[in-house]
């Protein structure tokens, strides 16, 4: 009993103390200190841009243009403007199908983790559009969690005039971050009327053959020729913004919107490269046969079987490593059989079962097959039977070989195979 009124006591000692704190009012307003301002604690000093006040509260904006006469790496900012309206049409499968490039928004956010749902923000966020000016990006930048409806409701509002969405990886991690960010802030998502393309599916298409990675930073170095100096890594990213919510030193966080800058310049570049090759396959300026190799498999795919012939011949007279010559030597087979040129297939299954390759058995398996049934020589079927289960022996291969010898061992086929 003793211990619970001694309890009580402190409680109320504490209480006492907080009633006589605030008894002469609230206090004072605060007064910036200039050497904290000159310390760059305050992004509008550090960046130009505005502090913009909406009806949900207030959050800093800051615009960049690249004038037409510029270039980043390989392209000219002026030979965006000029991009056909039908560009993106067949990457998009034909969701796209016309859409003037000023209407494209370019999009891409910085946020406090990779993990995304509800726990993780978009603290900014950059949407990079083409115009008679040049290539225009505006970021979008909460201060603190607070102003993310702010934000939000200006990101809504910027987006009005596009009708394209294009991103990197966005499809899988940015548009849905930000849509589930709408959610939470009870407002409706800017991207329901807005077509979505992302780039990633279309670069890996060209590019994962030849390059090891597809990242954005490596396809700006290895294709637009460009090279980021004094960057801040992605994964620095995160951890660079909770320091400046803790400590408010803006000069931290500026680095941040360098790097989400040039990740949207060089996402439109590489708008101007990567759509034209699946606009005109046959057409496209590709200088690595691994790349026009991806970009005949999306044609074949897609049922154009002599177009993806002509991209496959064309890429192993341009050059393949050797693990890449065989693979595309036995597609090259594969897609004469079924367009009925057996002899063009027998050509090639020959030459793969000749040398020393990944596909030497299922080669000898193909000519097994064309011999017993096309030919009916089960003598040399069983030949290039015995000779595909000396490198992998396989249950089809042995029932191939038991078939074969009773065929033999019958009058009739001993007759023919003569």
């Amino acid at each position: 009993m003793e211990e619970i009124q001694e309890q009580l006591a402190a409680l109320r000692r504490r209480m006492a103390r907080i009633d006589r704190k605030y008894e002469a009012g609230p206090p004072p307003p605060k007064t910036v200190d200039p050497t904290l301002r000159a310390a760059g604690h305050f992004i509008q000093d550090l960046l130009s841009g505005e502090v913009v006040r909406t009806a949900l509260g207030e959050h800093f904006e800051t615009e960049r243009v690249w004038e037409r006469h510029r270039r980043h790496g390989s392209v000219g900012i002026c030979d965006l403007a000029g991009l056909p309206e039908d560009l993106l049409d067949q990457l998009s499968a034909n969701a796209i199908p016309r859409a003037h490039p000023t209407r494209w928004a370019f999009l891409d956010t910085e946020t406090t983790g990779l993990a995304g749902g509800t726990g993780t923000y978009a603290f900014l966020i950059g949407v990079g559009s083409i115009d008679a000016t040049g290539f225009r990006l505006r970021q979008f930048f909460m201060r603190d969690y607070g102003e993310e409806a702010s934000l939000l409701s200006r990101l809504t509002e910027y987006l009005a005039p596009f009708d394209v969405l294009i991103t990197y990886n966005g499809k899988a991690y940015d548009q849905p971050l930000l849509e589930t960010r709408f959610r939470m802030a009870r407002a409706r998502s800017p991207f329901d009327r807005m077509e979505h393309l992302d780039l990633l599916f279309g670069a890996r298409r060209l590019w994962k053959l030849r390059l090891e990675t597809c990242r954005l930073v490596d396809l700006e170095n290895r294709i637009l020729g460009v090279e980021r100096q004094g960057d801040l890594p992605g994964e620095m990213i995160p951890y660079c913004y909770f320091e400046f919510l803790r400590t408010k030193r803006a000069f931290e966080i500026v680095p941040i919107f360098h790097h989400n800058a040039i990740d949207i310049l060089s996402l439109a570049c590489l708008t101007a490269i990567v759509p034209f090759a699946f606009r005109s396959p046959e057409e496209a300026e590709l200088r690595h046969g691994a790349d026009l190799i991806g970009l005949a498999r999306w044609v074949n795919q897609a049922g154009r079987k002599e177009e993806a012939l002509r991209l496959f011949r064309r890429a192993v007279e341009m050059g393949l490593p050797d693990d890449l010559l065989f693979r595309t030597l036995w597609d090259i087979a594969v897609m004469e059989k079924r367009l009925g040129r057996a002899d063009a297939a027998l050509a090639l299954w020959t030459d793969l079962a000749a040398g020393r390759s990944p596909f030497r058995a299922r080669a000898l398996e193909a000519l097994a097959k064309h011999y017993e049934h096309r030919e009916r020589n089960y003598a040399m079927a069983l030949d290039m039977t015995r000779s595909a289960q000396l490198l992998e022996d396989t249950p089809a291969l042995r029932r191939r070989q038991e078939r074969l010898r009773a065929r033999l061992a019958a009058p009739r086929s001993r007759k023919l195979a003569l």
